[in-house]
Formats: C-alpha cells, sequence, structure tokens
C-alpha cells in the first residue's frame, strides 16, 4: 500500500472549511470568557491556574504514551522554574525535562517555530535517556520508522513515516506551513489539528513524537488566542486514547483530513470547558479559604488542602475516616471530633452512614467527587 506521504500531492490537505465556522467561533467565544475570567482572580490564583494546567499537560501527555510521571515532583519542578515558591523536592530527570518543554511553551509562544526550538524540546524531553541514536536532532537511523502493535512474533505496521534521509526537508516544509499559516490567520481549530497531525505523519524524532506534536498543537491555539494560557489538550485527549489512536490511524491513506479535524476540534472546545472549570474551582477554592481559614486547625486545613490538590474530581468515593487519619496522622477519636467539626462549620458535606460515611467539600456535588 502507499503511505499518505508517498500520495502525488503530499502534503497537500484536503477539508470542507465551513464545516469548521462552528468551532471556531465557539473557540474563540471560549477563549474571551476564559480571558474575561482571569482579569477577576487574583495575580496568585493565576499563578494557581498555570501551575495546574501546566503540571496537568506535562502529567497526562506523558501518560498518553504509557510514562507515568510523579504529578508532585512535575508541579514542584514547573514552580521552580516559574519562579515560584516550591517544596523544594528534587525532581526526577523526566519530571524536570517535560516541565522545561511546558514552560518553555509557556514563555515563548508567541514567537515563530523554528527547528531550533524542536531540538531543545527533544533534549528535554529526552533528559536522562541513554538508549537513543540522536537526542536533540532528527532520527537518521536507516531502519523504517515504523508504528506497530499486536503480538510481538505478529506485529501489524498500522504507519510507515517518511525514510530519515527525506526528514530535515520534510520538517523545512513543515516548519514554513506552520509560521505561513500563522500570517494567514489560517482559523485556529483547523491550524492547531493540522500542525499536529502534520508532524505525526512525519515523525521526525526517534522518541517523543507525540508529546512535541501536541505541545506544537497547544502553541497553535495560544498563538490564535493571544494568550498564554494552556488549553490542557492533552488532559482530554488522554481520557480516551483509544479514540485519539484511532482517529490518527484513519488519516493514514488520504489527504482529505475532514474527519480528523472534527475529531481534533471536539476536543480542543472539551479542553476550553475544562479550563473554565479549572478557573470556577480555583475561585471556589479561594471564597473556601477565605469562609473556614480561621475556623479550621492544622490538621483540618491539612486535610482540606490534600482535597483540593485532587482538582475537579476530589477524592474518589469522597473522603473517609480512614483517609482522614492517614493525611492528618492523627488518632481516630481526634479524626471523628474533627469532622463532626468541619461539618457543623458546613466545611465539609456528610454523605451516607456508618462505615459508609464519607465527606465532601461544599464547592463540589457527588457526582463530580466520585469521578
Amino acid at each position: 500500500m502507499k503511505w499518505i506521504w508517498q500520495l502525488p500531492n503530499w502534503p497537500q490537505f484536503t477539508f470542507d472549511t465551513a464545516r469548521f465556522t462552528h468551532w471556531e467561533r465557539e473557540f474563540h467565544r471560549n477563549a474571551g470568557v476564559i480571558i474575561g475570567s482571569l482579569a477577576a482572580i487574583s495575580a496568585d490564583e493565576v499563578n494557581e491556574l498555570r501551575v495546574t494546567l501546566l503540571s496537568s499537560e506535562a502529567v497526562d501527555t506523558a501518560k498518553i504514551e504509557g510514562e507515568i510521571l510523579d504529578r508532585d515532583s512535575v508541579q514542584s519542578s514547573i514552580r521552580k522554574q516559574l519562579g515560584l515558591q516550591s517544596d523544594g523536592r528534587r525532581a526526577g530527570p523526566q519530571e524536570t525535562g517535560v516541565a522545561q518543554m511546558m514552560v518553555d511553551l509557556f514563555r515563548s509562544y508567541q514567537e515563530p517555530l523554528a527547528e531550533e526550538r524542536l531540538f531543545s524540546w527533544h533534549k528535554m524531553i529526552m533528559n536522562g535517556r541513554i538508549d537513543l541514536e540522536v537526542i536533540g536532532g532528527y532520527r537518521t537511523h536507516a531502519d523504517p520508522m515504523q508504528i506497530v502493535s499486536g503480538r510481538l512474533d505478529r506485529p501489524k505496521v498500522f504507519y510507515e513515516a517518511p525514510p530519515s534521509d527525506r526528514v530535515e526537508e520534510e520538517m523545512k516544509q513543515y516548519i514554513a506551513w506552520f509560521n505561513q499559516a500563522v500570517e494567514a490567520q489560517m482559523p485556529t481549530v483547523i491550524h492547531a489539528g493540522i500542525a499536529h497531525l502534520y508532524f505525526e505523519l512525519i515523525h521526525p524524532f526517534e522518541d517523543g513524537n507525540g508529546r512535541i506534536g501536541r505541545t506544537i498543537a497547544e502553541k497553535a491555539l495560544a498563538m490564535g488566542a493571544r494568550q498564554s494560557l494552556i488549553t490542557s489538550l492533552s488532559s482530554r485527549i488522554e481520557q480516551d486514547k483509544k479514540a485519539y489512536y484511532q482517529a490518527l490511524e484513519r488519516t493514514n491513506a488520504s489527504l482529505d483530513i475532514t474527519e480528523w479535524l472534527i475529531y481534533f476540534s471536539e476536543k480542543i472546545l472539551e479542553a476550553q470547558v475544562y479550563v473554565q472549570k479549572m478557573i470556577a474551582f480555583i475561585i471556589d477554592k479561594a471564597r473556601y479559604f477565605e469562609t473556614y481559614h480561621s475556623q479550621l486547625n492544622e490538621r483540618q486545613t491539612k486535610v482540606v488542602l490534600r482535597l483540593f490538590q485532587e482538582g475537579l474530581t476530589g477524592f474518589k468515593g469522597g473522603l473517609s475516616a480512614e483517609n482522614y487519619i492517614r493525611i492528618a496522622k492523627t488518632s481516630r477519636a481526634t479524626t471523628t471530633r474533627d469532622l463532626a467539626e468541619m461539618v457543623d462549620l458546613g466545611a465539609l458535606r456528610k454523605e451516607g452512614r456508618l462505615r459508609h460515611t464519607r465527606y465532601y467539600l461544599p464547592a463540589w456535588g457527588v457526582a463530580e467527587d466520585e469521578g
């Protein structure tokens, strides 16, 4: 079979532009709502939101590739690089590298895409790797770059990228296209969707193509929205990785990428809704501590901070007395008293009875807590 890059008109992608008018309008409407919401919160809250979104994107883009990172270490590294107060914990090379890439994206989102930046990102996310021939440069190996799955004895090749000796020229063309699309004011959802797909089809690096490709899409979205806040695209994609890989696989044989762009546009809008929820969550958190901070003891405050650290979904199934004992490092009798006081104050909401009793922060509903 012919791969997409072997087709005569490669890389002249086609799509039905009219089908994306609604998504483009919604993207910019959502971006306006987000920018307006940011104006209503403090500088400290904006920084907290930025750290949360950057760290979530870093962790989730790695998780899509099957790599599990320590979220607290990533967040600590991002705080340190942004010049914010951190807990001082030492992050591993993988956590440090992906955190560096996310912070660099945030700081440089307005700059044109350049080969040097891609090489820099690759060095960051391959931090500590010793098994690759080239780090910080395009692949050079003679073997085909294949995407395979299935049993080791019967692998199935889903896609084969252009050979290594074509990559440099392909990437020159790609980078020129990306920057020209910005100048031509290509609709943002289309620009981001093509930018990600086109990069993945070239697959220019030995490893890390998915993570860098999604970062490029985030860059396109930030440029289109004219603001540096990460859209949390990977966090939405990671919710259904199978659909993501299936959507990519379906693009292998045709330059008509309308269906891919529909899938990607939907994910972009989902990600924007998630960001809006995160802003509301941070506002709720600030209001919560304005109301209850002076009324909570040190143990109670520690547990509440841990609950908020779980983000929008909270503790799965709610907070139990056992959770409280473990987090606060206290006795069962003290736990019972602390929890009863918090319920009386309205700082926690109680659900269930006896061993099924669970506690929830008042900012969330039960359905969200059980996420």
